[in-house]
């Protein structure tokens, strides 16, 4: 495929769109494919607002700035948003049961071979039904996306996956001792993980802890240098049980340490990021206040948080939702080393 690096010819170039041309195309089947399914299993397509009262409040996402202008000229903030996530929650709450979107958002700071400000999200949502019926879901989304594609394998920079095995379901506690030759859960004991032992344990196991570094970064950086690349090799993983405190959307698992978020891997590419959603408002808003305050303390911005949202989710079903990036799912069902590449307009 052609490159598309900022000093390559543009993507509107004829020889460079015949060079991509098959790579979307084959993007157009795998969307038509993937309708069909979801039509196929009873859900919904729906579309919500891609501007927001709240882009979403997570630590690490940042959003794209609006403002909405009133006939009188009064003005008030709005954001593109990052994440259907609220929107659909609220039409939940609203009585629908089974809900899918395929979503336009938007987040700042992002640009890379994975990465783009611009992509979409295939986000779904089961009401009443448990986290399992999603990685089934993700199983099965796998092989149609490879049969629209005509690809017998996923691939991504020389990493192949089949895409009609079934996945591997590895905990991240699992994963992080196999991986790395750390016992996460042993940093988890209390009510707040233990900083000092996750820290110990990852200097031991060779890797570099700053000595600002918190909790959440050292698990970050052991799951970028040493876990993530050997997730989804030869056949997809489901990398189960997060710690909690990293699933601020997430119910509790059976042990309290850890909870109902789970992500999907193809050839050491995180493609989808499934929850088992949290319908408690009140912890809700803890979580979400937390996430803010921590997004001030690192960057010196924080978002709003959506009250809509958080009233609607006191009367929300117990439900499991899932988002899973479509750009990267036609990379792997098409070989592309890059996101651009199955982009039909990438950004200059």
């Amino acid at each position: 495929m052609p490159d598309l690096s900022p000093k390559a010819s543009p993507f509107w170039d004829p020889r460079v769109h015949a060079d991509r041309r098959p790579a979307l195309l084959a993007r157009g089947r795998i969307v038509a494919a993937l309708r069909s399914w979801f039509a196929e299993a009873d859900f919904v397509e729906v579309e919500t607002g891609a501007l927001q009262a709240s882009p979403g409040n997570e630590t690490h996402l940042h959003a794209f700035a609006a403002s909405l202008a009133a006939p009188d000229g009064a003005s008030s903030p709005l954001y593109l948003r990052t994440s259907p996530e609220f929107a659909c929650k609220k039409l939940l709450a609203a009585g629908e049961r089974r809900i899918v979107e395929f979503a336009r958002v938007f987040r700042n700071r992002e640009r890379g071979a994975l990465h783009h400000p611009e992509f979409t999200l295939v986000e779904w949502y089961r009401a009443g039904e448990p986290c399992d019926s999603l990685m089934t879901d993700c199983a099965a989304i796998l092989a149609r996306a490879a049969d629209a594609a005509g690809a017998k394998a996923l691939s991504f920079r020389g990493r192949k996956a089949d895409p009609f095995a079934e996945p591997q379901r590895l905990t991240v506690a699992e994963a992080f001792a196999r991986f790395a030759g750390i016992d996460l859960l042993a940093t988890l004991t209390g009510g707040e993980p233990d900083r000092a032992a996750l820290a110990h344990a990852v200097r031991a196991a060779g890797i570099r802890v700053g000595e600002d570094d918190r909790w959440a970064d050292i698990f970050s950086r052991v799951l970028v240098e040493r876990v993530e690349g050997n997730l989804g090799i030869g056949r997809a993983t489901i990398l189960d049980q997060y710690p909690a405190g990293l699933a601020a959307l997430a119910r509790p698992a059976g042990d309290p340490r850890v909870a109902q978020r789970f992500e999907l891997y193809v050839c050491g590419v995180e493609l989808a990021n499934g929850f088992g959603e949290l319908t408690d408002a009140a912890e809700q808003r803890r979580r979400l206040e937390h996430e803010m305050a921590e997004k001030e303390r690192i960057y010196g911005e924080r978002y709003p948080l959506d009250e809509d949202f958080l009233a609607a989710l006191a009367i929300m079903p117990q439900a499991c939702g899932i988002a899973l990036g479509l750009d990267r799912l036609v990379m792997l069902a098409t070989g592309a080393a890059r996101i651009d590449q199955v982009l039909w307009n990438p950004l200059a």
